[in-house]
């Protein structure tokens, strides 16, 4: 039971100290955020299109190995 208690205590400090740690940590503004969400998107549809394009191209492979 003390093992409990002890570890009851344990995640008090930690969520104590997380808490203080949060409090710390500087967010970026409206215009940053924008901004990054427009970079992650462009770079997801730029390697999302490449990678479309060598599967088709590994398919089109694939099919006239098979093929003969």
């Amino acid at each position: 039971m003390a093992a409990v208690k002890e570890n009851i205590a344990e995640l008090g400090q930690y969520l104590r100290d997380s808490k203080g740690e949060m409090k710390k940590v500087t967010w970026p503004g409206r215009k940053a955020t924008v901004g990054l969400t427009w970079v992650v998107l462009v770079t997801v549809f730029v390697i999302s299109l490449y990678l479309g394009v060598v599967d088709l191209g590994l398919a089109k492979l694939m099919k006239i190995i098979l093929a003969v």
